[in-house]
């Protein structure tokens, strides 16, 4: 098997595992504790699943039993309340989330033994395991399906005041309630789970700020995808600058790691995290003087470009300090490798100074081109960015007084650079790339692997 270079960032909110590799760029890995917690909410500890059990009537229990040679009938039978249901989840490669529901249901109704009606009580224990599949992906959105769908009656208890019935009823009851309890429960909880994926997947289709300088609208990019132990949601997004313009991106997919002892992969490609860079990283041009207070490295630099000045240039001698202005050039791009993520920029570096006669001289416009290390956290469900500086290449654009030899001056420009610009290039990623809260399970405690 052909074996993949990896370009890709995964950060774990929890405890999943592909045993492939999955399409990607950025991954969140989520525990089956946290996935479990937002289905138990959504379905049982909003009573949801109950409100929709309320109206359920149950057929009429007819059958020989009871005192001798008295037939037994319990009519009328209603569910009376619900106790303490559990749900747990699992995944099943290739089809999706299996989900089962253990719960406790009482059951009312009333009893005729031979001449004597009463009041029935019936304790049913029961389990309802369900296949939840995805299908039909079309423009970010999918059809959320129950594949099949299992209930297992594991106990009955019935009581009556009078206490006449025999032990013969309990199996009328099990053979019965086995053979429609099925019909009626099932149907209830496909609704249930189909209103609850429309809520928890348009957390998936979402707008989000990012600052004051547009949005990205988050979408499934492809059909999730069960495999192993690992269900994963492959997402994109449409970056918006503010006024509605596009930041176009690569959406071709690259290959991700595995992960392990995870449930839920959350995947973001490498061009979307570049376009979304690209709306984060505006910082403003910076001009200041060159001196020693805008930066501790000033007067060296100042004298290795006073001596690169051309014999005879009359001009290069002004009365001021030299003035500098800093602006980043093109967008940024970050490059993925196994274990490091850089993000390369250019800053065009405008070095002038004001002669004699007030006119304004540019000594020099240099492009620098840097190689920046990025540390990665996520921090209040933001993809967070602090670079450092890797290298720096530079290269001559102009010069008005003929300087055409910049060599000696790269490390003054990379004192330059680490001091002024990129603390500012620092601060403006503070804002960071917000992140969808997928499912509602939010990104905390999370672990970062490139």
């Amino acid at each position: 098997m052909t074996t993949l270079k990896l370009f890709g960032i995964v950060f774990f909110c929890g405890l999943l595992s592909p045993s492939h590799e999955v399409l990607s760029g950025l991954s969140c890995a989520v525990s089956p504790q946290a996935m479990q917690k937002v289905l138990t909410d959504a379905i049982l500890r909003s009573r949801l699943l109950q409100q929709h059990l309320q109206g359920l009537v149950l057929p009429n229990i007819m059958g020989e039993g009871g005192l001798p040679n008295s037939p037994t009938s319990i009519t009328g039978l209603h569910l009376a309340e619900i106790q303490v249901p559990r749900l747990s989840v699992a995944l099943l490669p290739a089809i999706g989330v299996q989900m089962t529901i253990a719960a406790k249901l009482k059951l009312g109704g009333s009893c005729l033994v031979g001449l004597l009606p009463e009041l029935v009580s019936i304790s049913v224990d029961v389990n309802i395991t369900v296949n939840i599949k995805c299908t039909n992906f079309e423009s970010g959105t999918v059809q959320v399906v129950i594949e099949d769908c299992l209930c297992i009656i594991a106990y009955i208890k019935i009581r009556l005041l009078s206490g006449l019935l025999s032990v013969s009823v309990n199996d009328i009851v099990f053979n019965q309630l086995t053979a429609t309890l099925p019909g009626l429960l099932c149907p209830v909880v496909d609704i249930v789970v189909k209103l609850v994926s429309i809520r928890l997947l348009s957390t998936v289709n979402a707008v989000v700020p990012v600052g004051t300088a547009g949005t990205i609208h988050y979408r499934l990019a492809s059909l999730p995808f069960a495999s192993g132990l690992s269900l994963v949601l492959d997402l994109d997004g449409t970056v918006k600058q503010v006024g509605g313009t596009i930041i176009p991106h690569d959406s071709s997919p690259s290959a991700l790691p595995p992960l392990l002892g995870k449930l839920l992969v959350l995947v973001l490609r490498q061009g979307f995290l570049n376009a979304a860079m690209s709306l984060v990283l505006r910082p403003p041009p910076q001009t200041f003087p060159c001196t020693p207070e805008a930066f501790s490295g000033a007067t060296r630099l100042q004298e290795a470009i006073v001596a690169l000045f051309p014999a005879g240039c009359s001009s290069c001698h002004g009365t001021s300090p030299l003035s500098i202005r800093l602006a980043l050039s093109g967008n940024p791009l970050i490059v993925l490798e196994e274990n490091k993520a850089t993000v390369e920029l250019s800053v065009m570096i405008l070095m002038s100074l004001k002669s004699s006669d007030g006119t304004t001289i540019n000594l020099l416009l240099v492009k620098a081109d840097l190689s920046l290390d990025a540390h990665i956290v996520v921090a209040g469900g933001r993809l967070v960015l602090g670079l450092s500086l890797g290298s720096t290449s530079l290269s001559l654009e102009s010069s008005d007084v003929g300087i055409s030899n910049i060599s000696n001056l790269r490390p003054h420009c990379s004192s330059l650079l680490v001091e002024t610009f990129l603390p500012l290039i620092n601060r403006t990623l503070l804002i960071g790339i917000p992140l969808p809260k997928v499912l509602d399970i939010p990104l905390t405690q999370v672990e970062i692997r490139i």
